[in-house]
Parts: structure tokens; C-alpha cells; sequence
């Protein structure tokens, strides 16, 4: 019998029938997935890579703190503040359209950075880089649903993309050390430029067509097959026919009048595959209000709180913000549908992905100027010091997968939140204390703070897209990749207004606990 169901699988070749088409579907989406995990990657590298070249920048065209605070910032600035309308885009018009919209925009202001003879031509170049930035990542996670629509596969997907954009900020830490040791400052920009050259190049061979309105997605080139909505949401979809009634092929109930659902304000009863509107009052706002309290905050490090160049621009953009909250309430297709922030499950993930980011970035900023300014260590040494770190972050990325798929997304979280907490802990107590050797004082913490982190971006990055349908999924890469850009700008602002360096990581630290245990409860209620 067995040796009968052999047979049956098998073709005229003696090979198995149905495994060649699922291996070359394999094949190719993982081949897709490579190249839009390397688009992302290189859109946090960008975030990161004039870090540590950025006195050299000052100093060649002679800026003070305030220029230097906003060119670092500039990038993530538009980046933060286009990423719910680069969402909506993406769910809009297809994300490999978008997609190549963004690589372009992306790839001619990183070409033109490097040619900047001045300040102000620098600076657009960054904000350029984070326009086309929000463009791109939305519109690869709606990319990568199209290449994984299993649920199961899709989910996997996202725990390994988790731990992509940390270990991206790492690269750019490292790397643009090397870099303008080695060249300029300006050949850190050699990086983004090559890999939108090879994206844009790829992208058709590899990635899946855009659909038109009405037309399900298709798998990515050569699989040859259409896919369905793998997942459901009842904040974020239509209303359909009621649960155990059947259905026809469009989706509607044998022997009842097809009605429209009426609209109802602040959710979206737009079906999937039709076209969605633009909401340009609610992206102008959302863009207005991110980018203005974004840039109050950013200023917190060079003016006190109280000051004018802080209160304005950060009240302007509260206000703002809760302009977008009321319309969004009453608009019949929102930009961000306030049932998708409701799920305890979804809300605790971008949470952590956040706070994740923001103890990444604030260890790499204190640490780095600490090395250099108390230690007296070289560009190049200290990018060597952050080595342990990155080598932690691959380890513990290639674990993140098998755990969550044995232990689920809510346990591996709040098991990686609390490791990254006693690696604060550890730098906090011991890390700014130059009578102490590297080796006890900063490399436990450096191994513990990556390894907990890759498992908690892994494990919140499941958590915010589980349940998401296909045809939300540019918005929910905009909203996780938001809470990526702004748990470090927001977050990072307080935690340097608590005192000295030791005391932020401490808070920091306890901060990760209380999110663990947030985590932690609410996986065993549900």
C-alpha cells in the first residue's frame, strides 16, 4: 500500500510529483525573502551608519551640536513620520510598486550624499533617504506576505525578520566605524547605494507582481499559484456571513441578497482587493504630528525641556496627533483603524519592539561616547568593542525561530526582554567604571543585552502581525517599523533626562522587567 501511494506521487521521472512545485515555491520565496531581508537591514544601517563618523562630518563643514543633532536625525525624522502613509500606499497600490517607488527615491539620496560639498546638501540627502525609507518597509512586509501565505510559514517569516533591523543597527554601528576609518565618512554611503542597485534589479525576477484592485495576490514568480487571505481580524474587516454559514466562491451566503455593509467610523469596510482611499487628511496629520513631536524631543539634547525650541514644535505635534485620533474616529476607511492597536496581544508586541529598540540605541550612543571620551579609545576600537555584541545577536537570531515555534511568540518575548534587562543591568552597574576591565565590566552585559534582544525583536515581531490580514499587512509594517523609529527618538530623550549614564541604563532596565512580566501574564491568560 504504501509502496502503491510511492507510485502515485511519482511522475514519469520516478521523482515525486507534488514535491517539485512546493520546492521550487520554496525556493523561490526563500530567495525573495533574502532579498527583501537585505532591503531591510540596509534601511537601519542607514539609521545607524553616520553615528560614529559624525564628528569627522562636523568638523569638515564646521557644524555645532544643534546641526549635528538634527543631521543624525533627519533620516529617521521622515523615515518615522511617512511610515503609516507608506502603509497605506503599499495596501493601496500594490507593494512591489511601492517598493520600487521607495528604492529609487532611497537610492538617489544616498547617491547624492556622498557628492554633498555642504551642510544643507547633506541634509536633504537624509531626509530624502528616510522619505524613500517609509516607503520600503511597509511595502517588504506586505511583499513577504504574499511570498509566505500559510499562516504558519508567514509566522515563521516574521520571527526571523525580527531580528533583522537590530542586527542592521549593529552593522551600521560597526561597519561605519571601519568604514571612515578606513576612506571617509562619505563611503559609508556605498553600502545603501549597491544594494538599492541590486534590489531594483532583482525585484522583478524575484519578487511577486503587483495585483490590481479585485485580483488576489500571487505567490512570488514561479510558483504558479494564487493564494487566500491567510489571516482574519474582526477590528479590521468587513462583515461577511455569519460564522458555520456557507459560502460561495465570492464570498457570499447562498440564498441572501448581497448588501453592503454600512459604513461604520473608525473601521475600515473596505473589502480585501478593492482599492483603498488615501486618507490624506489623516496621513497629513499623522506625518505633521510624528515628525514635529519627533523633532521637539530630538532637541531635548541640546535644550532643556522647558525651552521654546522643544515646547513648540512638541506640543504642535501632541496636538496634531490628537487631531489624527479624531478624524481616524470618524472616517469610514482610516489610516490606522483604532481597532488594530485594541488586540493586548498586538499592543504588548509593539511595545517591546520599542523598548527593544530604544535600550539598543541607547547603550550603542552612551557606551560609544563613553569608550571614546573616558577610555580614550579610537573610532575603530570601539566599533571592535561592539564585535561580542553582534556576534551574540547572529547566535541568538538563529535560535529565535525554533523557540517561538516550541514555545510561542509570548513566552520567547518576555524570556528575551528579561535577558536584555540583566544585560542593562550589568553596563549599568559596571560598564561606565573605567578601573574596571573590559572583560568583566562591559562583555557580560554586551552578550546578554544582544542575545535577549534578537529573541525579544523576533518574539514582539509575531506578536504585532499575528492575525493581521493580507490585505492590512503595509499598514502593519508601517505601525511595527513606527515603533521601531520612535521607542528610540521618545524614549531614549527620557531616559538621558534622568542624569548620568549609569542611572538611564538602570531605568532602562527596569523598565524591560516590567514589560517581561506584562508579556509574561498575559501569555499564560490567553
Amino acid at each position: 500500500m504504501a509502496t502503491t501511494r510511492l507510485r502515485e506521487r511519482r511522475g514519469a521521472t520516478g521523482l515525486p510529483g507534488p514535491a517539485r512545485p512546493r520546492s521550487a515555491r520554496a525556493r523561490s520565496a526563500r530567495h525573495g525573502f533574502l532579498l527583501l531581508g537585505g532591503v531591510q537591514m540596509t534601511l537601519i544601517f542607514t539609521l545607524a551608519s553616520v553615528a560614529v563618523p559624525l564628528p569627522r562630518i562636523g568638523a569638515e563643514f564646521r557644524l555645532d551640536r544643534a546641526e549635528l543633532i538634527l543631521l543624525s536625525a533627519a533620516y529617521g525624522l521622515t523615515f518615522a513620520g511617512l511610515l503609516l502613509l507608506g502603509g497605506r500606499l503599499a495596501d493601496r497600490s500594490g507593494g512591489r510598486r511601492v517598493l520600487t517607488a521607495g528604492l529609487l527615491v532611497f537610492g538617489a539620496a544616498s547617491a547624492l550624499a556622498p557628492l554633498a560639498p555642504g551642510y544643507g546638501t547633506l541634509l536633504a540627502a537624509r531626509f530624502g533617504q528616510g522619505a524613500g525609507a517609509a516607503l520600503v518597509a511597509p511595502a517588504a512586509m506586505a511583499l513577504l506576505r504574499a511570498l509566505y501565505p500559510e499562516p504558519a510559514a508567514y509566522g515563521r517569516a516574521m520571527a526571523t525578520w525580527g531580528g533583522l533591523s537590530v542586527l542592521g543597527a549593529t552593522a551600521g554601528n560597526l561597519l561605519s566605524g571601519v568604514v571612515a576609518a578606513a576612506t571617509s565618512w562619505r563611503g559609508t554611503f556605498a553600502v545603501p547605494i549597491a544594494v538599492t542597485a541590486t534590489a531594483l534589479l532583482l525585484a522583478p525576477r524575484l519578487l511577486p507582481p503587483t495585483p490590481t484592485p479585485g485580483q488576489a495576490p500571487t505567490t512570488a514568480p514561479g510558483a504558479g499559484e494564487t493564494t487566500t487571505t491567510p489571516g482574519t481580524d474582526p477590528a479590521l474587516t468587513a462583515t461577511g456571513p455569519a460564522p458555520g454559514e456557507p459560502t460561495t466562491a465570492s464570498g457570499t451566503t447562498p440564498g441572501k441578497p448581497t448588501t453592503a455593509p454600512s459604513p461604520t467610523p473608525g473601521r475600515s469596510t473596505i473589502p480585501p482587493g478593492a482599492r483603498r482611499a488615501l486618507d490624506l487628511p489623516g496621513a497629513l496629520l499623522a506625518t505633521a504630528g510624528i515628525t514635529l513631536a519627533s523633532y521637539g524631543l530630538v532637541l531635548t539634547d541640546a535644550h532643556p525641556w522647558a525651552s521654546a525650541p522643544v515646547l513648540v514644535p512638541l506640543l504642535a505635534g501632541l496636538v496634531l496627533l490628537a487631531a489624527f485620533g479624531a478624524v481616524e474616529r470618524r472616517t469610514a476607511d482610516p489610516l490606522l483603524p483604532p481597532g488594530f492597536l485594541r488586540d493586548g496581544r498586538r499592543a504588548l508586541g509593539l511595545a517591546a519592539i520599542g523598548l527593544t529598540a530604544a535600550g539598543t540605541a541607547t547603550v550603542f550612543v552612551l557606551l560609544s561616547l563613553a569608550l571614546q571620551q573616558q577610555r580614550g579609545w579610537s573610532a575603530l576600537l570601539t566599533s571592535a568593542a561592539f564585535v561580542p555584541f553582534a556576534a551574540a545577536l547572529l547566535g541568538s537570531g538563529r535560535l529565535a525561530g525554533p523557540l517561538i515555534g516550541r514555545y510561542g511568540p509570548g513566552r520567547v518575548t518576555a524570556a528575551g526582554l528579561g535577558t536584555a534587562a540583566a544585560g542593562l543591568g550589568l553596563l549599568a552597574a559596571t560598564g561606565f567604571d573605567t578601573s574596571v576591565p573590559y572583560a568583566y565590566g562591559l562583555l557580560p552585559g554586551l552578550v546578554l543585552l544582544p542575545a535577549g534582544g534578537a529573541l525579544s525583536f523576533a518574539g514582539a515581531a509575531v506578536l504585532a502581525t499575528d492575525g493581521v490580514p493580507a490585505h492590512h499587512t503595509g499598514l502593519a509594517g508601517g505601525v511595527l517599523n513606527t515603533a521601531m523609529e520612535l521607542g528610540p527618538t521618545v524614549l531614549f530623550a527620557a531616559l538621558l533626562t534622568l542624569g548620568g549614564d549609569a542611572v538611564s541604563l538602570a531605568a532602562a532596565a527596569v523598565l524591560f522587567t516590567a514589560l517581561a512580566s506584562a508579556t509574561a501574564l498575559t501569555t499564560r491568560i490567553h
